[in-house]
């Protein structure tokens, strides 16, 4: 059995000491839409890029519950650089697919960043040494401070996808190097404003077979993913999305503490602190978001026992693991409405905590890896019908 090797209270304290840097440039990120350079830095800096990158590459490799959690707790001051860090460890967690001498092009600097987005896919015309590559990928958080850019690819054959066996189109996952990507600015959003989460578009890009793999289940990692963490394949990545959510939701409850202990709404008498409404609704948000949190960490310690016992995740545990984390989403948002609901004037001024967590708790609940509408995906399986979710098989 792998034993853990990253302490996680030694990694929340280098978030914590972070806080001031982040709290500084978050209006900077959000009016720039895209982070700092220097939160960027101090973050790498942090080794909060390395959470699972494998140790063969100088990463921590650390456990799914350590990543979630100091994700969570990034977010607690500040949702965008924390789902930039989020974005950047889970594309690290394709790394298995690809053979040894890709992995090592495209992870092995210990020290990189990576972006991109699954969806839609690029074109890929097979040439000598791999393939040119000519598409538009949106929602590549991060793409800025990336050193490459991943997305899925058609391979093109005659004037239409090649297809497989099965009769449907041979997917790749494909990295692209950020010399090769323009990054064009679409990012204009009601919520996560700081994520830079530009459309990255390539034309005739060449793209070494090597830095290439079948979209199909994993079935032998390569030599630098030989532990527990990449025999959860996809899962982490996804349980890493409901992280920043539940540190936003953290933060609007943070903020309701501070608000009432100074606050007498108007035409009243007795500070919020003291009104049964305010009580009870941060009584309520804060037990919404502790369940929520302690659902999706047991979802993952349940798999990650598995995984140090060698054994891949079962039908039953992915299931667990995304009922988890679309629960925590949706929760996450209900806890920063009850939040809102009693912060009256203060919760709307442009600028103010509340206010940002609002926007940004409510756009995060639409990513199509944790939105409710994977609550349905979950459901088919719970009555026994197929699912209409592919990544069910990864």
């Amino acid at each position: 059995m792998e034993a853990p090797n990253v302490d996680v209270q030694t990694l929340l304290e280098s978030v914590r000491a972070l806080a001031p840097i982040l709290a500084e440039h978050s209006a900077e990120a959000e009016a720039n839409r895209r982070l700092s350079k220097r939160v960027v830095d101090a973050m790498r800096s942090a080794d909060l890029y390395r959470l699972w990158k494998p140790r063969a590459f100088g990463g921590l490799e650390a456990d799914p519950m350590t990543g979630c959690k100091v994700v969570t707790e990034l977010a607690r001051t500040d949702s965008a650089a924390a789902w930039n860090v989020q974005l950047s460890n889970a594309v690290e967690l394709f790394g298995p697919w690809f053979s040894n001498e890709g992995a090592k092009d495209i992870f092995g600097d210990p020290n990189s960043i990576l972006a991109g987005a699954l969806n839609p896919p690029r074109m890929a015309v097979p040439i000598d040494g791999g393939f040119k590559l000519t598409g538009q990928t949106p929602f590549c958080s991060g793409v800025h401070d990336a050193q490459w850019v991943l997305g899925l690819s058609l391979i093109l054959e005659g004037s239409g996808p090649r297809m497989g066996p099965s009769g449907q189109p041979d997917v790749l996952l494909t990295f692209t190097p950020i010399k090769d990507v323009e990054i064009v600015d679409t990012w204009h959003t009601l919520g996560m404003r700081g994520t830079g989460s530009h459309d990255a578009k390539m034309t005739d890009a060449f793209v070494a077979g090597r830095w290439t793999a079948p979209l199909a289940p994993l079935e032998k990692p390569g030599s630098a993913y030989q532990g527990a963490l990449y025999r959860m394949t996809i899962w982490p990545l996804v349980a890493s999305l409901a992280a920043t959510s539940l540190g936003v939701a953290l933060a609007a409850i943070d903020g309701l503490v501070e608000l009432a202990n100074g606050k007498t709404p108007a035409y009243t008498q007795r500070t919020l602190r003291d009104r049964d409404v305010a009580q009870l609704r941060v009584a309520k948000a804060a037990a919404i978001v502790g369940s929520a949190e302690s659902y999706l960490h047991q979802s993952l310690a349940e798999g990650w026992a598995d995984a140090l016992a060698g054994k891949m995740l079962s039908l039953q545990q992915k299931t667990k693991i995304q009922l988890a984390t679309s629960h925590a989403v949706e929760a996450s948002a209900e806890a920063v409405d009850l939040v809102y609901s009693v912060a009256g004037s203060s919760s709307f001024h442009q600028g103010h905590r509340f206010e940002r967590c609002f926007r940004d708790v409510h756009t995060l609940t639409q990513h199509a890896f944790s939105s409710a509408v994977r609550l349905e995906s979950v459901g088919q399986l719970l009555l026994g019908l197929d699912s209409d979710w592919p990544f069910f098989g990864f």
